[in-house]
């Protein structure tokens, strides 16, 4: 494989669309092929904008990530200082 190609099929696994939308998924990964192919500079380009847009539609289908990321893990830090809820002055 080619590296367009495995870089799209990791993303098309991380976002577990290959199931949700098996035309869409594949699409992607037949223009990632196009776009690793050598050869009519223009096609490549017009793939690549295609391979865009494609994978912006997946991203839009993916399901909603589980796991909290680093704004959620901030509120949760700044709610465990805050322990009662009340927000204390800190001495000089």
């Amino acid at each position: 494989m080619s590296a367009n190609v495995e870089a799209t099929q990791a993303e098309i696994d991380r976002l577990r669309v290959g199931d949700m939308a098996p035309g869409l998924a594949q699409l992607a990964l037949s223009l990632a092929a196009a776009v690793d192919n050598p050869g009519n500079v223009t096609a490549q380009s017009n793939a690549a904008r295609e391979l865009r847009t494609v994978l912006e539609g997946l991203r839009k289908l993916a399901p909603v990530a589980e796991s909290k990321d680093w704004v959620d893990e901030l509120a949760e830090r700044k709610q465990q200082k805050r322990g009662d809820g009340l927000v204390r002055a800190r001495r000089g």
